[in-house]
């Protein structure tokens, strides 16, 4: 009987610990997510500002350089952070 309570109890030690890893890496995301946004936030009036400098003889070729520029950073910074933080599991 003792024995059983022992891995009872070691199965819920481990189950508790998976989840605080869980809990953790939800955490991490959220905070990174929301540090992610507000840079996005403060670059966005930046790089509007330069594209309309750039493109100030028409509205809609602004905006599609505009649209352009901003999807190619994105892209550059995704595919760095995909490679430089990537997170192992073990």
């Amino acid at each position: 009987m003792k024995e059983k309570e022992k891995t009872h109890a070691q199965k819920v030690k481990e189950k508790a610990k998976k989840l605080n890893r869980e809990v953790k890496k939800a955490l991490y995301t959220a905070f990174l997510a929301a540090f992610g946004f507000l840079i996005a936030l403060v670059w966005r009036d930046v790089i509007q500002s330069w594209v309309e400098k750039i493109s100030a003889t028409s509205p809609v070729q602004g905006q599609l350089v505009g649209a352009l520029i901003v999807t190619f950073i994105c892209v550059l910074g995704i595919l760095i952070v995909t490679k430089f933080l990537q997170v192992k599991e073990k």
